[in-house]
């Protein structure tokens, strides 16, 4: 076999693996808590919000901390999103460096 066919090979390999990546990352599910769990927020594997959680004590807080709380806890779930999506795509890439690869999140 050429170098030339390896290469092809390699790149039929990842292609699949990143398909199967992809479809992974779609069930992915993280919380992003703030202020001592008083809002916690739901993001889905495309970054879509599927939830949001107040306790019923941070409602009496004033309508600006009640919505810093509530950014706070969507940033917490993004990263965590962020990082679970690297994992994932780590898995997939395996040794072929793609470590400059961003996911549109």
């Amino acid at each position: 076999m050429t170098d030339f066919n390896k290469i092809i090979e390699k790149a039929k390999e990842l292609e699949k693996k990143m398909k199967e990546s992809q479809e992974n990352l779609k069930k992915i599910e993280v919380i992003g808590v703030s202020g001592g769990d008083a809002v916690k927020i739901s993001l889905n594997g495309e970054g879509e919000m599927t939830k949001i959680l107040i306790n019923e004590k941070t409602l009496d807080e004033d309508k600006e901390i009640l919505e810093d709380l509530i950014i706070a806890a969507h940033n917490d779930a993004k990263n965590k999103l962020k990082s679970k999506t690297s994992e994932e795509i780590s898995k997939a890439t395996g040794g072929f460096g793609l470590s400059g690869f961003k996911w549109p999140l």
